[in-house]
């Protein structure tokens, strides 16, 4: 492994990854209003595409995964497949606008795992700016109440997402130490797909194949915020730092809210609104009280796609 440290362009191309595959899942919520299968079907469906499409990279590429490799990053395939359940339930039962915002509180779990794991700091006064992301949530599910697109349970959901979204985006970070992005996420989606095909068997839910648009709802997200997206982001936690990557999707609700108020009719309410900036606001200032060590990336460069073997 080479010694060299990324250069700045690396770092740019790293930020740019980030913020373009960030504009791509802001879309996604949006999609999912539109699909008629049960939510884990779709999941399912669209983590076989997924796995399909790195199936076919590899191949090209003459990469291949291999035993090491999947018991590296298995847990990682695990906790996605988790997320993505969670996350596709959030935004078929609520409000894209809860869905996002709600979301939008990882980066505060990411921040302080990377302190742990990452020795990234964050000071405790920090704890000021959490507390006001929590009241932000808070302000966001009062001010969606009673609205038609609005959902208890859907905001659970988006809850739980927030922790669930938290221990992949860490894990991938210290897996993509050993592990080159296009394996690290062949094998996310390979696992992740047999894990919700298995639980969507086991639930009783129908796996019947997809009809009409859903197929091509399915493609869409396969190929643009799923494959790409995700290997672009995987591509880039070897080049810029865990809080500047959680701080550039801070302004995915923003995105999705305002699409989904322009395409769907979704309405915002001014407390909706006002919660929505304080935890965009709260959380962007713990991120950037982060930003302590700009030379904190020590790994060694790789391409996107890493060069074919033999």
């Amino acid at each position: 492994m080479s010694t060299e440290r990324p250069t700045v362009d690396h770092r740019t191309a790293g930020i740019m990854a980030v913020s373009i595959t960030t504009v791509a899942w802001a879309l996604v919520p949006l999609v999912l209003k539109q699909i008629h299968m049960p939510t884990l079907a779709f999941a399912a469906y669209r983590l076989m595409m997924g796995a399909l499409v790195y199936a076919v990279v590899l191949a090209v590429t003459r990469r291949r995964l291999t035993w090491t490799i999947l018991k590296t990053c298995a847990l990682g395939g695990v906790v996605f497949g988790a997320d993505v359940v969670l996350s596709f339930a959030a935004y078929r039962l609520t409000s894209v606008a809860n869905a996002t915002i709600i979301g939008a509180l990882a980066p505060v779990f990411i921040t302080l795992g990377a302190a742990r794991w990452f020795g990234e700091r964050v000071e405790r006064r920090d704890l000021l700016f959490i507390g006001l992301s929590f009241v932000g949530v808070a302000a966001v599910a009062v001010g969606s109440e009673g609205s038609p697109t609005s959902s208890p349970l859907g905001d659970l959901f988006a809850v739980m997402g927030i922790f669930s979204w938290t221990g992949y985006w860490l894990f991938s970070k210290r897996a993509r130490r050993t592990v080159p992005a296009l394996e690290y996420m062949a094998c996310v989606m390979l696992v992740a797909a047999v894990e919700l095909t298995g639980l969507g068997f086991a639930t009783g839910t129908s796996m019947a194949p997809p009809r009409g648009s859903d197929w091509a709802w399915i493609w869409l997200i396969t190929i643009f915020p799923g494959a790409l997206g995700h290997l672009m982001l995987a591509w880039s936690h070897r080049h810029v730092e865990a809080w500047l990557g959680a701080l550039i999707t801070q302004c995915q609700p923003v995105v999705a809210s305002v699409a989904a108020w322009i395409i769907l009719g979704e309405s915002l309410t001014a407390l909706t609104i006002v919660g929505g900036l304080v935890v965009l606001g709260a959380t962007a200032s713990i991120l950037m009280r982060g930003s302590r060590r700009p030379d904190a990336i020590t790994e060694s460069d790789e391409p996107l796609v890493p060069p074919a073997s033999g």
